[in-house]
């Protein structure tokens, strides 16, 4: 089995993949900050693209990629480029799109061969990283410039990490080397030290609307899926996708009852996550969980959220978070929870009794906030 017969690692369901994606939304600021700098003639070699998921790093790291590659000027007949969006015709644009350009080169996770059956590895690996070698001296002969995207360094291994840095050390004549990352923390400092940083912001609900349009998604309440998915178009497509706004309504009305929960009503939500769909609908109401969580800790230190995602959130998270210590227990809650569903699936526990641990523990530290 060859990677061509596995799922992209950078693919996501349900949208197109960020090199096909005609336009990006919400992220003006980064544009005009990578313009700048191209326009002063001092280009980085190493840029950190980082963001949370989903608010199109990969899709900022392409259209980067193309315009480099078309050859702009910094300084032509009308003064510095304005944008990065490229006539659709334009054969770098067609080349990157058909994942053929000869000077892009695309890091990622690969397939494993030696394992049975093959499947994608879990961290791009040394291997792929020394590929670079060739990479750079078979483009050496074109004379124009290069371009590296890694999506996403955080699957770096440290021998890979540490191949990139080497690069980054000494970059090649031309070579632009765009790195995605999630969580730039995670990164080698020394990689971070090396690079300059574009921090892609969460997308607010006008531009999500038209992030998902492009998409071809249909929202019915775009600043509901807005404030539940963090500003992040991938998340609002999965949550879209598995009838997200409904099911947290459905949390959220159950939790109504807090600090006591009606017990047949949260078995009943945790079995429906052991159906036929029982993975999807399982990761769905671990996700929308740990959200719930997130979103009440955060309403005791800022209070309860402007858009409320489901109908009474706000009247529940304003009730169940009323202060800083309370903001603490949800939060030190959402890290446990987390913790336990991982270790619970990787063992294949009952996902049922898994969401209904979850309830069960909301339960318990909603009794101990409000007798505190």
């Amino acid at each position: 089995m060859t990677d061509d017969d596995l799922p992209e690692p950078d693919r996501r369901d349900g949208v197109p993949h960020p090199r096909d994606t005609p336009r990006l939304f919400g992220q003006d600021a980064g544009q005009a900050t990578f313009l700048t700098a191209f326009a002063s003639g001092r280009l980085h070699s190493g840029w950190l693209i980082a963001g949370p998921h989903g608010v199109g790093k990969a899709t900022f790291a392409y259209r980067i990629a193309a315009f480099l590659l078309s050859g702009p000027s910094a300084d032509g007949l009308f003064g510095a480029p304005q944008t990065l969006d490229l006539p659709a015709d334009r054969a770098d644009l067609r080349l990157i799109r058909a994942g053929a350009h000869p000077r892009l080169f695309v890091l990622r996770r690969t397939v494993n061969p030696d394992a049975r059956p093959p499947r994608l590895r879990q961290q791009i690996v040394v291997d792929d990283a020394r590929a670079l070698r060739r990479f750079f001296g078979l483009s050496a002969a074109d004379g124009g410039r290069r371009v590296v995207i890694v999506d996403a360094a955080d699957e770096l291994n440290i021998p890979a990490a540490n191949a990139i840095l080497k690069l980054l050390e000494e970059p090649p004549a031309l070579a632009t080397l765009l790195l995605v990352t999630h969580q730039p923390s995670r990164l080698l400092p020394t990689i971070r030290s090396r690079c300059r940083s574009l921090l892609l912001q969460p997308l607010g609900a006008a531009d999500m609307a038209l992030a998902l349009a492009g998409a071809g998604v249909v929202a019915d309440a775009p600043d509901r899926v807005t404030a539940l998915a963090g500003g992040s178009v991938g998340a609002a497509v999965r949550l879209i996708g598995g009838g997200g706004l409904a099911v947290y309504a459905q949390l959220v009305t159950l939790l109504a009852g807090l600090p006591r929960i009606n017990r047949a009503d949260a078995i009943r939500l945790a079995e429906s996550a052991a159906g036929r769909d029982g993975d999807t609908r399982f990761a769905l109401l671990a996700d929308l969980i740990g959200l719930f969580l997130m979103r009440a800790a955060h309403a005791g230190l800022s209070g309860p959220p402007q858009v409320q995602a489901a109908p009474g959130e706000t009247a529940l998270l304003a009730r169940l978070s009323p202060h800083d210590a309370a903001a603490r227990n949800w939060a030190a809650l959402e890290q446990r929870l987390g913790a336990r569903v991982r270790a619970g699936r990787a063992v294949n526990l009952d996902p049922a009794a898994l969401i209904l641990d979850m309830l069960l523990g909301i339960e318990q530290t909603a009794k101990s906030v409000a007798a505190a």
